[in-house]
């Protein structure tokens, strides 16, 4: 019997040097379409796809057989930002920071991410466009890292959260337009969705409603017209593309659900009423509340957030997870998300525990990540289960996860599209 120890090294020639067929031996695989933990199962993964899950699957001879504990499918969050992490005095950095800077760390950051057992990642909105890149740069085999669904810029309104020139003395602020992803009126919002799909973005993120981290006085402020959000949606559809809406105030988050986004992103000051429409039209709920607890802490931190965020980063924080909790209880659909970027890199898994702690139940948990994830992309076809005909985004831990939840930060192998990027499996 082989098995495969792969070491952070040898990474590089992981990504493309594996047998064309491999076969997992699962002491546990969980079923989350079922929900049923079955045990000694065999994942038969040819190429990169699942082309077998039984008892006993057959195999040449020589494919390497690797086992490992209890497998689950690869884990997906919805709301990631690869290219920078917070950090003491990171305001500072966007005037250092070159684009060749932030490709570079977005990449280091996706492999980070990978190793944590995230195999497919949605970012929306970044800096340059280094997400697109650095998408491709995966796809093709010349980094490493999961698979990236991108927004590429983010949208927003003059002084929005998204503006990109929030806090900068006058003579550099200039007066950025729907290119630089700010819009004002129904035509700048049409012409900054084509230009986003020009840049080659997956999908379309906006900021309906003020911020926590931006140099701007609101939070909560709606920020987009009812006009506005409807151009961006319809011209979003009009080109494949779904919209997400960062949202913490109740004003913007309704507009945004009233006009069809396709996720509330945060959601921080949610009522009942925006629970039941979201539930009446489908939209999912993103909660990122380790990114509420993140900047909670370091609003206490006297000088490791500007004075104007700080307020906002004592308010908003402490509500997310009791806001989750309501809407899980209430029914909305809730995709797994955690704003890593704010949060550091790598923890994504963290999430899961506050998921559990606010009263889902460690399998709902799992399926946010997967099952109901990949339903957000619309790519349930092809992945969020270990299921026949799938690609093969494969993960393991030891132990089992449905009563430890805390063991998901404990990856120990990590497959992605049938390549074996860690196996450090006993």
């Amino acid at each position: 019997m082989k098995r495969y120890l792969i070491t952070l090294p040898c990474i590089l020639f992981s990504a493309t040097g594996l047998a064309a067929t491999t076969v997992l031996e699962c002491s546990r695989l969980l079923d989350v379409e079922t929900g049923k933990l079955l045990e000694d199962r065999q994942v038969l993964v040819e190429e990169q796809r699942i082309t077998a899950v039984a008892k006993t699957v057959t195999a040449p001879d020589d494919a390497p057989r690797i086992v490992l504990e209890t497998c689950l499918p690869g884990l997906m969050d919805m709301h990631v930002h690869l290219d920078g992490q917070m950090e003491r005095n990171g305001y500072v950095g966007r005037f250092q920071k070159n684009e060749a800077d932030i490709a570079l760390t977005a990449a280091h950051y996706a492999n980070i991410t990978l190793q944590a057992g995230f195999t497919t990642v949605r970012n929306p909105g970044d800096s340059y466009n280094v997400t697109v890149a650095l998408r491709s740069a995966i796809e093709e085999g010349r980094a490493i890292g999961p698979r990236i669904f991108t927004a590429a810029k983010s949208l927003a309104t003059t002084g929005g959260h998204a503006d990109p020139t929030n806090g900068y003395r006058q003579d550099l602020m200039g007066d950025p337009g729907p290119e630089e992803g700010v819009i004002n009126g129904v035509e700048d919002a049409r012409k900054a969705v084509r230009q986003r799909y020009k840049d080659g973005a997956d999908f379309i993120k906006i900021t309906a409603t003020g911020g926590v981290l931006s140099l701007a006085k609101s939070g909560q402020n709606p920020q987009f017209t009812l006009e506005e959000l409807e151009a961006v949606v319809q011209t979003a559809a009009d080109y494949g593309m779904h919209v997400a809406a960062h949202s913490h105030g109740a004003e913007g988050m309704k507009r945004a659900v009233l006009t069809g986004v396709r996720s509330i992103e945060h959601g921080t000051f949610m009522n009942d009423e925006i629970m039941k429409l979201m539930k009446e039209r489908g939209t999912y709920y993103v909660p990122t509340i380790s990114a509420g607890k993140f900047v909670a802490e370091k609003s206490l931190d006297g000088d490791y957030l500007p004075p104007i965020v700080r307020p906002k980063a004592a308010a908003v924080g402490p509500q997310i997870q009791e806001t989750f909790a309501k809407a899980y209880r209430a029914g909305v659909k809730i995709a797994f998300g955690t704003d890593c970027g704010v949060s550091p890199h790598g923890s994504n898994a963290l999430e899961f525990l506050y998921m559990v702690e606010a009263g889902m139940p460690e399998l709902a948990a799992i399926r946010s990540a997967t099952m109901t994830s990949a339903e957000l992309l619309g790519v349930q076809e092809e992945l969020g289960s270990i299921s026949t005909g799938k690609l093969a985004d494969i993960i393991a831990v030891n132990g089992n996860p449905l009563e430890d939840i805390s063991l998901l930060q404990q990856v120990s192998f990590v497959m992605k599209g049938g390549n074996v990027v860690r196996n450090e499996a006993p």
